[in-house]
């Protein structure tokens, strides 16, 4: 089997590449064990256009945010699944200081794309908001094992999917191909999360994996709204709500800690009333992270052929749309990628 692009993991990086890849008319395979534990399964998938605890814009956010919508509807038409939700996101004020900045900054253009209202009083009973807070727009959440398990699916009704774990021992170089078992291709992408840490051609890039972890919880408040601050809270479809989450840069070999637990419990003590919660289920993974905060994308400075686009963070669902139109542009155009997001701004071996 001959292809332009061999992709190395189908998360929701390889996902949303190999769907702009097929787009352009390519031959792709992808390799990936579809049910492996890696970040994109266990990730609560929101997106968010002011975050942090000084409840700043998002990097990039003009840029990323136009993208982010139109991309994953696209994909729902095109799989014929619901994965998107788009959903206000209400953030409460912790002090009458902060009610006052964010009054100042409803008129400013920088943030009237995101945000839809200011209350300068509490919203809901049920949350500790006595100074009010900020209703987001352009927010919500993204239901990523649906859309990577539909994905799944029509890779292998077109037998474009080789479920197996990589194994990078096996992967030669011949006449300018590459070649793994009885594939050819023009091309590598490695888009396999945490794994390009321990390949050959990438294990110089300063990985920072974070370990993170959340709570899916039984609770009768289910507002439509996700609410956020210190921890977020999603009411889902069935409704349970999801809580998280944690951050972790130490036991990543670990599974869930209660320590975690015990974390996240008490941040929601502090943005919701009562403790009438009840735990169905709480899952842990590892998001491929950097230590500069800022995605690889680029290619390897001395093997022809070989390109990244990974490190997406907790970020991946707000930072993929677009700068897989970046990887797409810099691999068939040669436009190369803006220097904070090119793996050029790091010395490599």
């Amino acid at each position: 089997m001959e292809v332009d692009f061999l992709l190395i993991g189908q998360g929701l990086a390889g996902t949303v590449l190999c769907h702009r890849l097929l787009q352009e008319g390519k031959r792709i395979l992808v390799i990936d064990l579809p049910k492996a534990n890696n970040s994109s399964r266990i990730a609560a998938g929101l997106y968010n256009p002011i975050t942090g605890k000084k409840m700043v814009r998002t990097w990039n956010a003009d840029l990323l945010f136009p993208e982010i919508e139109p991309l994953y509807k696209e994909l729902e038409k095109f799989l014929k699944g619901k994965f998107l939700y788009a959903k206000p996101i209400y953030r409460p004020f912790l002090s009458i200081e902060e009610q006052n900045e964010w009054m100042g900054y409803s008129g400013e253009p920088a943030f009237s794309a995101y945000v839809a209202s200011i209350f300068s009083e509490s919203q809901f009973a049920q949350v500790n908001d006595p100074y009010g807070g900020v209703m987001l727009k352009s927010s919500g959440y993204l239901d990523i094992n649906t859309l990577l398990d539909l994905y799944s699916q029509f890779l292998k009704s077109q037998n474009l999917l080789l479920e197996e774990r990589f194994e990078e021992t096996q992967l030669k170089k011949e006449d300018g191909s590459y070649i793994y078992g009885s594939i050819k291709a023009k091309n590598l992408v490695f888009c396999n999360g945490k794994d390009s840490a321990s390949s050959r051609f990438f294990s110089n890039l300063p990985f920072a994996p974070v370990k993170g972890e959340v709570l899916d919880m039984h609770h009768d408040f289910t507002p439509d709204e996700i609410i956020n601050r210190g921890v977020f809270r999603i009411t889902l479809p069935n409704g349970t709500v999801r809580v998280g989450s944690t951050y972790s840069w130490h036991d990543l070999d670990q599974g869930p800690t209660e320590r975690a637990k015990n974390e996240l419990l008490e941040k929601l003590s502090k943005l919701i009333k009562g403790n009438d919660f009840r735990i169905a289920a709480h899952r842990t993974g590892i998001r491929p992270a950097t230590k500069d905060r800022r995605p690889f994308l680029g290619k390897h400075p001395t093997h022809e052929s070989v390109y990244i686009f990974n490190g997406f963070g907790a970020k991946g669902v707000s930072l993929i749309p677009y700068y897989s139109k970046v990887m797409v542009a810099f691999m068939l155009e040669g436009k190369e990628p803006e220097k904070e997001v090119n793996i050029t701004r790091l010395k490599q071996t």
